[in-house]
């Protein structure tokens, strides 16, 4: 048996590497993906979903030398379950409403951001930002 996941988003904030006492690269870093659509009612509704990327080796190297708060990404992965529930990450936000991340560990990273945005020039056009929320919102 086998699952992918495909996801395009934007990164929450800048990522983090770390060094498995093997000497393994670790790079962990959130993205945001965000829809809208209209309910049966006429409400407009946004509809953000956060997830915790997780990558490996050479691949955990080189994100942690391009991916930057904001950019844009596509990740191809794998779904890993939380060991205690089997499914998502659940956490309390601080308005004390519940949360939940997905984590994934990721094949493949594509930067879709080019360089001027990603040094902090936002072009007109291409995919709209996700609504970040504070950082202290943020689970990871």
């Amino acid at each position: 048996m086998y699952h992918t996941i495909i996801i395009a988003g934007n990164v929450g904030k800048d990522p983090e590497m770390r060094y498995t006492p093997n000497g393994q690269a670790v790079t962990s870093f959130s993205v945001a993906t965000s829809r809208q659509y209209t309910a049966g009612s006429g409400e407009q509704v946004k509809e953000t979903i956060w997830f915790r990327i997780s990558t490996w080796g050479k691949l955990a190297e080189t994100c942690n030398q391009y991916v930057k708060k904001g950019s844009k990404v596509l990740i191809e992965g794998r779904l890993t379950p939380d060991k205690a529930t089997g499914g998502p990450r659940i956490w309390t936000k601080q308005d004390g409403s519940a949360g939940a991340s997905f984590e994934v560990t990721a094949s493949t990273v594509r930067f879709l951001s080019s360089r001027s945005e990603a040094d902090g020039e936002r072009p007109s056009g291409g995919i709209d930002m996700a609504e970040l929320p504070l950082e202290d919102d943020i689970p990871f």
